[in-house]
């Protein structure tokens, strides 16, 4: 195991590295001691999910193949204790694995080889995402709530972060529930993956396109498919059920105009 502080104050982000490959590790580690955070590096699944519940860390980067339990596993096992976001690393370029990763809780994730500045980048913007929305719930509570929003069939509620389509409750994880709110917000309007990946993600940069991909698929296994349209070559627009509704309104009242669902 590798602890490692960095030297000035005590940091207030702490990340917690899984990766059974200590080359990997230890440039990561130091990279991230670089940038003011605390680290803390195990090599094995079962290592990373003691550390998790011991040091409860803000963010956690997690290799997929480990010793012991896989990433997918440590994933499941660490946001069933305690939710926090995940940064999945995988050498392997294969979808269906990211889309499982999605699906067990992670946030995002990379594709070994990776650059060092990318992965800071991506860290920092996962933190950023979860300052805001819990910035967000604790203006929820100390102000009245805006009231759920209802599109179609479906319902979210923003002040509890909770989503039902058609009156069943529909899990998501919080990049999903960020990136519903981006699609939501104009309805039947393409979006474009880099405005996506900037709104939702809150960095850019064109590799990071297939990311935004990866989400709405997993989106769309949860949320149904019919629901975001793919513009080819441009990105999404969500399309929500032709009821005579043309966009988001507060629940239990009456909608304003007809819409069209597109193709």
């Amino acid at each position: 195991m590798v602890t490692t502080n960095a030297a000035k104050a005590p940091a207030v982000t702490t990340v917690l590295v899984v990766e059974d490959e200590p080359a990997i590790t230890q440039a990561i580690a130091r990279r991230f001691v670089a940038e003011g955070w605390s680290v803390e590096a195990v090599g094995d699944g079962l290592s990373g999910v003691s550390a998790a519940a011991r040091i409860l860390p803000d963010v956690v980067v997690l290799d997929v193949m480990l010793p012991g339990i896989d990433g997918l596993e440590v994933c499941r096992r660490i946001q069933a204790e305690r939710p926090v976001p995940v940064l999945m690393l995988t050498a392997r370029d294969d979808e269906t694995d990211m889309l499982i990763g999605l699906g067990v809780g992670a946030d995002d994730y990379m594709t070994k080889p990776f650059s060092m500045r990318e992965l800071v980048a991506r860290t920092k913007a996962l933190l950023r995402r979860t300052e805001r929305a819990a910035r967000a719930a604790e203006l929820a509570q100390a102000a009245h709530p805006d009231p759920p929003m209802e599109i179609g069939d479906v319902l979210i509620d923003r002040a509890q972060r909770r989503v039902l389509r058609d009156g069943a409750e529909v899990h998501l994880t919080p990049t999903e529930f960020d990136l519903l709110l981006a699609l939501t917000a104009s309805p039947r309007t393409v979006l474009t993956r880099e405005r996506l990946l900037a709104e939702v993600w809150d960095w850019v940069d064109a590799s990071g396109t297939r990311t935004v991909d990866s989400h709405v698929k997993a989106l769309r296994r949860k949320l149904g498919a019919d629901l975001i349209r793919t513009v080819h070559g441009v990105g999404y627009a969500f399309e929500p059920a032709d009821d005579g509704q043309a966009g988001d309104r507060p629940a239990n009242q009456p909608g304003s105009q007809p819409g069209t669902d597109g193709a």
